[in-house]
């Protein structure tokens, strides 16, 4: 889940969607948990990351699904 600006965002008021929790978030300097709310969902985010939920596929395995199609 990557956080999407133009998609999760209201440009007027500078706020975001919380990529974990879907909470409204104030997009600034001040928000030490960017683009998340609180700490607990970007440790959420993070213990997503550990434990494999997430993947970026490397460039071996692209070459390999555009081959086979």
């Amino acid at each position: 889940m990557l956080c999407n600006l133009s998609r999760n965002s209201d440009k007027t008021t500078g706020k975001i969607k919380c990529p974990s929790c879907g909470k409204p978030v104030v997009w600034n300097r001040e928000n030490p948990w960017r683009p998340f709310c609180s700490e607990r969902c970007k440790l959420i985010d993070l213990g997503d990351w550990i434990e494999e939920r997430y993947r970026i596929p490397d460039s071996d395995q692209r070459s390999e699904l555009e081959s086979s199609e």
